[in-house]
């Protein structure tokens, strides 16, 4: 499975950024090969939209996960009609490699 996570950095020590519109990167992992890709959110800095502009940029990773600490009021509907999952983590300290090491658990 690929997921996006929504991150303050380009590292795996990074914390997951509060916002997903807006993170400044964007970390895909791929759970079964553990490949990982870094990309820097292009989009972090539109006036409006940012967040479906998002959804787009990760979308085309094919991606079926975002994780992020808060996602806008108008990316819910857009996610489910993609069928990519959404998963917030309310805590602002977890860190990438955390969040990878849950991932790498629920599939054991």
């Amino acid at each position: 499975m690929k997921v996006a996570i929504a991150s303050t950095g380009n590292t795996l020590e990074s914390n997951i950024d509060t916002s997903f519109g807006r993170c400044a990167w964007f970390i895909i992992v791929d759970t079964e090969s553990g490949g990982m890709e870094f990309i820097p959110n292009i989009n972090k800095d539109m006036e409006e939209h940012a967040g479906k502009a998002a959804v787009e940029l990760v979308a085309t990773r094919n991606v079926q996960m975002i994780v992020s600490g808060e996602f806008g009021l108008k990316i819910k509907p857009l996610l489910d009609s993609m069928h990519i999952q959404m998963v917030v983590i309310e805590d602002t300290e977890k860190r990438v490699c955390d969040v990878i090491a849950l991932l790498n658990n629920r599939k054991k």
